[in-house]
């Protein structure tokens, strides 16, 4: 299971209602801030989820509305000694501004009371833990060096309670050690296999974030069959050339993606203010039902095969 939280959910510039592009994604103990834009620290506030934990940040772009919210942040880890130390992955023409950025305006020539690590992003995987994977892809956008990053849980074979049941396995320990891959001897001596009460493997939840992008034909494959796809939508079909301009997608564009990629949810964010969120939604949803229009602190639990949104909270 992953978890989604949007903390800023406008384009180029902040609204009365969206800040600046920011999303968490959380997968047990591990969490990563995508993208830190300008005022990134007060909705992580807002939102109630707090810093703990909070030391790795990907980076999709080096455009300033991705990246401002920086400064901030490592200015209130400084003093707060929330964490000992702070990651950052991006490519490196973004590495060079957010170097700029923590080393001449924030720190100006002072040691940082935490250990910094700025990672190059290349093509591939980046992190791994316990099966758990994020790995980055390059996207097409104004400038270079822009990535979109894939989250993977691992494959498992889920625990069939009905055939524990049957054979006698009692509820505590001994199910989690045939979870584990162990086999477990019941009180009457009979041995229980890992394959006597757990299914066929089953890939794990597959969750895509893009930020920017000029284009989705480059972007169809890497996003086959993933449970849930974050993208821009910031122009109506409407005025598509402007998009073209601008390196950006309209929403019809990023409704076309889900469908020719097959995937399970669409959450379209970087919102215009030029638009109504309706409007964006209808020419969305005209091409791909399962679409959603994300607000700041909108917050969703994916799963494989499905995605249940666990909570909302919408200012009115």
């Amino acid at each position: 299971m992953l978890e989604l939280i949007f903390l800023g959910t406008s384009a180029s510039a902040p609204s009365v209602r969206r800040g600046l592009s920011a999303q968490m994604v959380s997968h047990r103990d591990y969490r990563f801030l995508v993208d830190c834009g300008e005022g990134t620290q007060r909705q992580i506030l807002r939102s109630g989820i707090g810093f703990r934990r909070l030391n790795k940040i990907l980076i999709t772009h080096g455009h300033l509305d991705h990246i401002l919210g920086l400064a901030g942040l490592l200015s209130t880890f400084s003093r707060w000694e929330t964490i000992d130390h702070l990651e950052i992955w991006a490519g490196e023409w973004a590495l060079d501004r957010i170097r700029d950025l923590l080393f001449k305006v924030v720190l100006r020539g002072a040691k940082s009371s935490i250990e910094l690590e700025l990672h190059p992003i290349q093509a591939g995987q980046i992190f791994e833990a316990d099966g758990f994977q994020v790995s980055a892809f390059p996207v097409i956008h104004r400038g270079p060096g822009c990535f979109g990053f894939i989250f993977e849980e691992p494959a498992r074979r889920p625990f069939l309670p009905e055939k524990a049941d049957k054979l006698g396995v009692p509820a505590g320990p001994m199910r989690g050690q045939l979870v584990r891959g162990e086999p477990v001897t019941l009180s009457s001596g009979v041995q229980i296999f890992p394959d006597n009460v757990l299914g066929s493997v089953r890939s794990g939840t597959r969750h895509i974030h893009i930020g920017d992008s000029a284009k989705i034909e480059n972007l169809v494959d890497i996003c086959n069959q993933a449970d849930s796809l974050v993208i821009e939508a910031t122009y109506l079909e409407g005025e598509s050339e402007l998009a073209r301009n601008f390196g950006h997608l309209t929403a019809a564009q990023a409704a076309g993606l889900a469908v020719k990629a097959n995937v399970g949810h669409l959450f379209l964010t970087h919102i215009s203010r030029r638009y109504r969120e309706s409007q964006i939604l209808e020419e969305a949803k005209a091409i791909f039902p399962q679409s959603t229009v994300v607000r700041d602190f909108d917050h969703f639990q994916v799963r494989r095969d499905e995605v249940n949104q666990i909570m909302k909270y919408r200012r009115s």
